[in-house]
């Protein structure tokens, strides 16, 4: 009662608002089933509820539990602690220590990339090491200092230097890495992760080559002791200027250059043995990896030892004094003028930062076969570079070289950071006295060994072009934006155009007018014959497994254009039924190039219905002037009139108002073209609840009556049906047959274990176990949960009251193929 008092409230408000509640619906009531065969004795009813505002209100607030997961996700760390073993404390012992070897020379190299001293590189080693491990969901993943954000991170001192000198370097370093982890923290807490996804993988490569790169080119004046040249410009103009003054190089070339040459040669060496001695292939690995420690530690050796009587000045550039524990602690400075001041770098901070993180994190975990959860990665890069500033620690990100050591070294959980944070304690307490002859040019040869190998490969490359050469131009584009310019224009350069890309096949996706193929299931090298028995192999002898005599009916593109074999030759489905399939989704940017492709091949294929609607030369319009003064019109008789159109709907998930109004606009057309019939459209395919909707909201789904018969008289629908489960399926009657086997052969078996020697009691026994077996084969028989096939019962797949919205293409071609042949037969009865 109060629903039905509701309904009239609602239908009396919508009457004086001017709302038409049938609005293009000619019956003006949901339809059933029309001419159909179909009857509540062959199958069950099924009318299809339509979504409400409240159920997609309820599928996108969250719940209570929700919300308890939401917090729980937050600190994934909790899933596996209770769970920590021996073993595992092994692995991340090992994968720790060698992770906290390899971190603090880098962290001191990158240092100088970010235009400070080097003790800030171990502070962010330290903290990125000890913070992430939290909110981790990688095992893999190691954040601190990496080359590129190092780089970025120096030119915004450069920069802020300029305007705002009052603030020193590692002040604006720990703003800009606050207002970055913050901007990164909260897309994570808003888990959006997703965006991510927005930047292809050329895109990423091209930023990685061009960087890499630009970060190599920019260590050789430190490498071979050239002053006066700024390493900061663009990389072509670095290798000019070195070009120009390479005859002012120093001392500092030999300590340089033969370190980065002793780098290759270990690596080198230790691969040729791994080969030679597979079973020995970890303990070069370990080598392998620890070769920066060594060759850092060799030459700090070298240092010394010439430079010991030379403290205040040294015969080569060393890293001089490294103050022993957090000397920078303490609140960050954060100012408005001084967020201003950086602020046009802030999205190729915040870029780097995903881009770095994200990809190698999604990499390793589908290596090591575990899933990552890019929001909460977000969340651990933004805490940890939130709270990583007030121990004085700059931007930091995920490290591609040293998480691939760290996943090589056998790690098994994210606790391993806590292991490296020991260790960078203990360089920072305890090795500063250490650091002071470590040589700068050999630092240089550790970047340049490190960021060479972040390099594409041209193997890499050439798989690039295989898959889509357009995505090497964008790759290219970006590696030399950024070599002629700098790294953030290369940044920028290939995200946008990939998008600009991605956009365009969207709005310019091009439908397919499918036809129809019979074809025939062929095992081996058998091949089917016209009657669907095979080639060879099909004569007396095969047998009878190798034979499959059925076939089917596919729709593929009438242009070949996906590849199929040309040969072929692809029926049109019916005369004057047309099959159009969506390539790229169906919404507002692409409805209109669709249509206009889907409308001018069906007037190229088709002839207007009644030729004569334009009886007189002032009746025709504009666009359509006809045939020259003195000339026929062509005679296009030859053509089929346009009966009906059937859409593909299978990549189609969302529609929207435009692409809607598109489909209504282009039916009024094709009406008026077929007239005074009208145009059938069915729909297939469909996969989304909501899209129904709008399209039985815009009058599609159901038969609209011709211009000149307010009736359905020609209305022949086509349902599928599919078996019930439960009592009524063949899975009951194939349960059935089973059991009766089993049955049979359970009294087989009993017949031969009780068989004894005397004839009579042989009897005795075989009427016993026959007369206990057929009493039950008379209750199996009996029982409702074992029915006969043929006593199978169906319901109808979708709902009736829809009767033009088809679950596959063939249905929708048997009921367009029906209503065109009931069309048909009218017009000939007059």
């Amino acid at each position: 009662m109060a629903s039905s008092m509701s309904t009239r409230l609602g239908h009396g408000l919508a009457k004086v608002l001017r709302i038409k509640l049938q609005y293009r619906n000619p019956t003006g009531e949901d339809l059933s089933r029309g001419e159909s065969v179909l009857s509540s004795s062959t199958a069950d009813t099924y009318i299809e509820e339509e979504p409400t505002s409240a159920e997609w209100l309820q599928e996108i607030l969250p719940s209570g539990q929700d919300f308890g997961h939401y917090f729980y996700s937050l600190f994934p760390f909790l899933q596996w602690i209770s769970r920590y073993n021996v073993q595992w404390l092994f692995g991340d012992l090992v994968a720790g220590i060698t992770i906290g070897a390899v971190v603090v020379p880098q962290g001191m190299a990158y240092a100088a990339l970010a235009n400070l001293p080097p003790q800030f590189g171990l502070y962010t080693s330290f903290m990125g090491v000890l913070i992430y491990w939290f909110f981790a969901t990688s095992k893999d993943i190691t954040i601190g200092p990496v080359a590129v954000l190092s780089t970025l991170t120096g030119t915004v001192v450069a920069q802020v230097a300029k305007s705002n000198p009052e603030y020193p370097a590692n002040a604006v370093a720990s703003a800009l890495a606050i207002i970055a982890g913050a901007i990164v923290c909260f897309i994570g807490l808003i888990r959006c992760g997703w965006i991510v996804d927005f930047i292809s993988l050329a895109a990423i490569s091209a930023f990685m080559t061009g960087s890499s790169l630009n970060i190599a080119v920019g260590q050789i004046p430190s490498l071979m002791g050239i002053t006066k040249v700024n390493s900061r410009d663009s990389t072509y103009l670095v290798i000019v200027h070195v070009l120009k003054h390479l005859g002012r190089s120093t001392v500092d070339a030999a300590m340089g250059l033969t370190a980065l040459a002793m780098l290759y040669m270990i690596r080198s060496a230790c691969n040729f043995a791994a080969r030679r001695s597979p079973e020995r292939r970890k303990t070069f690995f370990f080598i392998s990896t620890l070769r920066t420690v060594f060759v850092i530690l060799l030459y700090t050796l070298i240092s010394w030892l010439v430079n010991r009587h030379h403290r205040s000045k040294p015969i080569f550039k060393i890293l001089g004094t490294v103050p022993r524990g957090f000397k920078n602690a303490g609140r960050p400075i954060v100012t408005t003028k001084l967020i201003s001041a950086f602020a046009s770098q802030l999205p190729a901070t915040v870029i780097v930062m995903l881009i770095e993180h994200i990809a190698i994190s999604k990499s390793f975990g589908r290596v090591n076969n575990y899933t990552i959860n890019p929001s909460q990665e977000m969340v651990a890069i933004g805490v940890s570079n939130l709270l990583g500033p007030f121990l004085g620690a700059y931007p930091a990100t995920g490290s591609f070289s040293r998480t691939a050591i760290k996943s090589k070294a056998g790690v098994r959980t994210p606790f391993a950071g806590v292991i490296t944070a020991i260790v960078v304690l203990l360089a920072i307490y305890a090795l500063p006295a250490v650091f002071f002859y470590i040589p700068s040019a050999s630092l240089s040869a550790v970047i340049i060994h490190a960021v060479l190998d972040l390099i594409t490969s041209p193997n890499t490359l050439y798989q690039f072009w295989r898959i889509n050469p357009l995505e090497v131009f964008i790759y290219f584009i970006g590696v030399i934006v950024t070599v002629f310019s700098s790294i953030e224009d290369g940044i920028y350069t290939t995200i946008c155009i990939s998008l600009a890309v991605l956009l365009f096949r969207v709005v310019k996706a091009k439908g397919r007018f499918l036809g129809k193929v019979r074809i025939y299931s062929v095992r081996g090298d058998q091949v089917s014959e016209a009657n669907g028995d095979y080639g060879p192999g099909s004569g007396q002898g095969a047998s009878s497994s190798d034979q499959d005599p059925h076939s089917r009916n596919v729709f593929l593109p009438i242009e070949h254009s996906d590849g199929s074999n040309p040969q072929i030759r692809i029926e049109s489905p019916y005369p004057g039924i047309f099959i159009y399939r969506f390539s790229e989704g169906f919404n507002y940017p692409n409805a209109n190039h669709y249509f206009d492709y889907m409308v001018a091949t069906i007037f190229q294929r088709t002839r207007r219905t009644n030729p004569d609607s334009y009886p007189r030369l002032g009746d025709r319009p504009w666009n359509d002037p006809g045939p020259r003064r003195g000339h026929d019109p062509p005679d296009h008789s030859d053509r089929p009139i346009l009966k009906a159109i059937i859409l593909d709907f299978s990549s189609v998930n969302n529609v929207d108002i435009t692409s809607v109004q598109h489909m209504i606009d282009i039916r009024n057309q094709l009406d008026r073209y077929a007239a005074p019939y009208r145009v059938d459209w069915h729909i297939a395919c469909i996969n989304n609840r909501w899209t129904k909707r709008a399209l039985a909201s815009a009058g599609f789904g159901f038969p609209n009556p011709d211009n000149d018969s307010p009736t359905f008289e020609r209305w022949k629908p086509v349902f599928s049906v599919a078996e019930i489960g439960g009592d009524s399926s063949a899975a009951a009657a194939a349960e059935y047959q089973e059991n009766k086997l089993q049955l049979k052969r359970q009294r087989t078996g009993d017949v031969e274990q009780l068989r004894p020697a005397s004839g009579g009691e042989d009897g005795i026994a075989r009427d016993s176990i026959s007369g206990s077996s057929d009493d039950l084969h008379k209750k199996l028989s009996a029982s409702k949960a074992y029915v006969r096939e043929r006593n199978t019962k169906v319901a109808v797949v979708q709902g009736v009251q829809r009767p033009l919205f088809h679950v596959d293409l063939t249905t929708a071609l048997q009921s367009a193929i029906a209503n065109a042949e009931r069309r048909d037969d009218f017009a000939a009865k007059g």
